[in-house]
């Protein structure tokens, strides 16, 4: 390991201890005196000094601002006439830049605003960095989000497909949209769920569903043979016609929400369990049993919510007509 003897002016003891960027100063004056020691063991040789061993010459310096936690840094990088010399500082600060750009893009996915990513880069590196620039760095998620998007899916089978439809707010021509993001997951043969992917467009139009699925198929989505899906019509319409053959599976969790919301409030945790039961049994007899059971004790007090049930109750059990496998 290198070892380095650092020397402080006075100037710079005090701005040490009176000035605002004490620690800046100070981390300055170290850095720049760590570079010329390792420009002089690049060159084997030291400022103005004759020897044999001298690899090289110096050639001014250039400067570098480097953003670091206790503030940004103004350096003076020696140069060499002959090219070659590399800090191993900067090597060490564009592996820490990288993994802050990649903080900031793990931000922006996880949903938290320009605004804020730029309020919290600014406390801990005690720089700015505008919504702009964090929008700006954030667009390089861009061809990796599409390159994934578009990846082929006929590799493998998806014998169970899941869709929905998330709504999101976008910013598009200076204004704050509403927008839904059609969003579709498979279950492969071995069992793995994996997202297949996901286009914005409007979740109450069929043709949105409709070209949808047409791009999921077009790259190679097949072997399909239940898909799981909200009870909205122009969602079940496109289904039926895109996956011809294939049956079509209630989401339970929406039908259940909607048998919930429809029955008085005194009796909707112990519906929820009854109702849940039906969806858990292992055949389609024991359901229609636990089905009538659950008609006889609720009808008189939530008839609408019974009514949601049996009208559902077909399609939110489909899956128990497959195989157990």
């Amino acid at each position: 390991m290198a070892r380095y003897q650092i020397t402080l002016d006075e100037q710079t003891l005090q701005r040490l201890f009176t000035g605002e960027r004490q620690l800046a100063h100070l981390l300055e004056a170290i850095l720049n005196q760590v570079l010329e020691a390792q420009v002089g063991e690049h060159l084997r040789a030291e400022r103005y000094e004759r020897t044999d061993e001298r690899q090289g010459y110096r050639n001014g310096y250039k400067s570098r601002q480097l953003t670091t936690r206790v503030g940004q840094l103004a350096l003076c990088v020696p140069q060499v006439r002959e090219g070659g010399f590399s800090p191993e500082l900067f090597a060490r600060y564009q592996r820490s830049e990288q993994a802050l750009i990649l903080t900031l893009m793990e931000m922006v996915v996880n949903g938290v605003s320009t605004r804020k990513v730029a309020r919290i880069t600014e406390e801990l590196c005690r720089t700015s960095f505008s919504k702009s620039a964090v929008s700006h760095l954030c667009r390089g998620l861009d061809p990796l989000v599409e390159a994934w998007n578009e990846r082929d899916l006929g590799g493998a089978r998806f014998p169970f497909v899941l869709v929905d439809a998330l709504v999101i707010r976008v910013r598009e021509d200076g204004r704050v949209r509403s927008c839904s993001a059609l969003i579709a997951s498979g279950v492969n043969e071995d069992g793995y769920r994996e997202i297949l992917g996901l286009q914005l467009g409007d979740s109450a139009s069929e043709q949105s569903w409709t070209d949808f699925f047409r791009w999921l198929k077009g790259r190679g989505l097949h072997g399909v043979d239940l898909v799981v899906s909200d009870n909205h019509g122009g969602l079940t319409s496109a289904v039926r016609v895109q996956f011809q053959g294939a049956s079509w599976q209630r989401c339970q969790m929406h039908l259940s929400a909607n048998i919930s919301s429809a029955a008085p409030k005194a009796v909707q945790e112990e519906l929820h369990a009854r109702v849940r039961a039906i969806f858990e049994a292992p055949d389609l007899p024991t359901a229609r049993t636990l089905l009538a059971q659950v008609v006889a004790d609720f009808e008189r007090v939530a008839p609408s919510a019974i009514a949601t049930l049996e009208h559902g109750f077909d399609d939110a059990t489909a899956v128990l007509a497959l195989p157990r496998p």
